[in-house]
């Protein structure tokens, strides 16, 4: 099951790893991944003060549950990142770079006053399509 990237002339192409729009026929099973945060499994939060650290283990999270829904971040066609500090965007496009796939998930990335936590400083939500065996 192939994802393709959508482009238009009349869309100026994206600077990060995100697809303007993807497509992917939906023969398999939908995954929607709750809000991800830097806790490792033992509750501990990862990389409290960096947002590096922090995106890594959201990701890390997101590849977690992924694998335990029988598919992998290449599934992945939509992800929303919620950041504490949208200045910090080029951390997280850096480490999102070195999970996502070509082509990489359609994307939002807001600023956000609060998380659950005052130490979070990035949340990710994903959706993802894993195809049928």
């Amino acid at each position: 099951m192939a994802k393709r990237a959508i482009t238009s002339a009349r869309l100026r192409p994206p600077t990060a790893p995100f697809s303007s729009a993807i497509t992917i026929e939906a023969r398999g099973r939908l995954v929607f991944v709750s809000g991800m945060v830097a806790r490792r499994a033992d509750g501990t939060i990862a990389g409290v003060g960096d947002l590096a650290a922090q995106t890594r283990q959201v990701c890390e999270n997101i590849k977690s549950a992924l694998e335990a829904a029988g598919g992998s971040m290449a599934d992945l066609c939509r992800v929303d990142n919620y950041v504490r500090d949208i200045e910090q965007r080029e951390l997280v496009n850096q480490v999102q770079r070195e999970y996502f796939t070509n082509p990489p998930p359609a994307s939002t990335l807001v600023e956000v006053s609060k998380l659950v936590s005052p130490e979070l400083l990035i949340e990710t939500s994903a959706i993802a399509v894993i195809p049928e065996e």
